[in-house]
């Protein structure tokens, strides 16, 4: 059961981290391009709304890949462990930073791509240099849970 469990966890992080983390990267280089003013701007502007929608979706899917961790410890007998400790504690911030620093930014691009009279273009403009930060950090988190999960630094079960 652990290592039906495992696999399902693993699969789970490439197909839904991998995809958010690839498309929340791309988005704000794509809306810098979508904002400005120029023949590209609507194409580009179709591509900040998938790459938003990417997002969105994959990272409802990503709810699985804790889920599924989370299991496959028990299964194991690890979840006291601190590699695994860290490692959750770290996937929350990286929710967060998803859920706090990088969705509603994006969402404000798409405001204001939408025309919407509340949206504040120069905000939205002004918010992508946070907003790379933001997913660069988000990126950086899932790299240091990757490694813990691999390394797993004082692990006794030599699995």
């Amino acid at each position: 059961m652990g290592k039906f469990l495992l696999s399902l966890h693993v699969l789970a992080a490439v197909i839904a981290i991998g995809p958010v983390t690839v498309a929340a990267t791309m988005f704000p280089r794509k809306a810098r391009a979508a904002l400005a003013d120029g023949p590209e701007a609507a194409g580009e502007a179709s591509a900040v709304r998938t790459l938003n929608r990417i997002t969105k979706v994959y990272a409802a899917g990503g709810v699985l890949v804790p889920v599924l961790g989370i299991g496959t410890a028990q299964v194991m007998g690890v979840m006291s462990s601190p590699w695994l400790i860290a490692s959750l504690v770290l996937t929350i911030v990286a929710a967060l930073v998803l859920l706090v620093l990088v969705l509603p930014p994006q969402q404000a691009v798409i405001d204001t791509l939408a025309g919407d009279p509340r949206a504040d273009a120069g905000k939205a403009l002004g918010g992508l240099k946070m907003l790379a930060m933001s997913t660069g950090l988000f990126s950086l988190l899932w790299a240091v849970v990757t490694v813990l999960m691999v390394v797993r630094p004082g692990s006794t079960t030599h699995a």
